[in-house]
């Protein structure tokens, strides 16, 4: 049983959650992923079983990623996604493709980027979405990330649909809310799927019951 699973991740799971089924279903206890996913998110998520793989983390962590998501123009959330708090924002009149590709052109390439404050960044051995939960009051450093491609997929205001291929570390949710302040207003994902890690694409994947019927015949 031991080796690498391409998960389908379902939205409401966790990364560990799936780390634990995985557990539940092996009986191996070395498992680990190559890159969080957040829970609203769907997608590829690269679960490693065993001491020969897990040992190889941090190559699979490093790889670029690509993902597919829906941005709504006109709100913010607290969170960047729906799981936040919304709220009403500017609403943009004749937006048009164009604009939001010229927007796109100064996002690609290498670009500073603010890790959110609900992300899963340690601050004193501590997760930022918890601090952040509990109202603390804390700075994550810019970092610099690189974009290879940003395109869009439909656009119907206030709904965007982009696809977005990036370093690894790039928070899609970030990159999203700039975006929309690029445009003139706020805005939040609705939806996050990661499509691709490196050359391992969401084609090949399966689903958690998938891979737990596979694995108890």
């Amino acid at each position: 049983m031991e080796g690498i699973y391409l998960v389908d991740k379902q939205t409401g799971w966790t990364s560990f959650d799936v780390v634990a089924k995985m557990r539940g279903i092996t009986g191996i206890r070395t498992i680990g992923h190559a890159g969080t996913l957040d829970p609203f998110a769907t997608g590829l998520l690269i679960i490693l079983v065993g001491k020969e793989f897990t040992k190889k983390q941090s190559e699979y962590m490093k790889l670029d990623k690509e993902y597919e998501a829906v941005l709504k123009l006109g709100k913010e959330s607290s969170t960047g996604d729906p799981e936040g708090e919304i709220r009403d924002a500017k609403e943009l009149e004749n937006l048009t493709r164009r604009k939001i590709e010229e927007a796109f052109e100064k996002f690609t390439g290498e670009i500073s980027q603010t890790p959110p404050s609900h992300s899963a960044i340690k601050i004193d051995g501590v997760r930022a979405y918890k601090k952040a939960r509990r109202g603390e009051q804390f700075t994550l450093q810019e970092r610099k990330i690189f974009v290879n491609r940003l395109e869009i997929m439909d656009f119907k205001y206030p709904i965007l649909e982009f696809r977005a291929s990036c370093s690894s570390g790039t928070y899609i949710r970030t990159l999203a809310e700039d975006i929309a302040k690029e445009l003139g207003t706020k805005g939040y994902l609705t939806e996050l799927r990661r499509t691709k890690i490196g050359k391992y694409n969401i084609k090949n994947s399966q689903k958690m019951d998938e891979i737990e019927k596979r694995l108890r015949k």
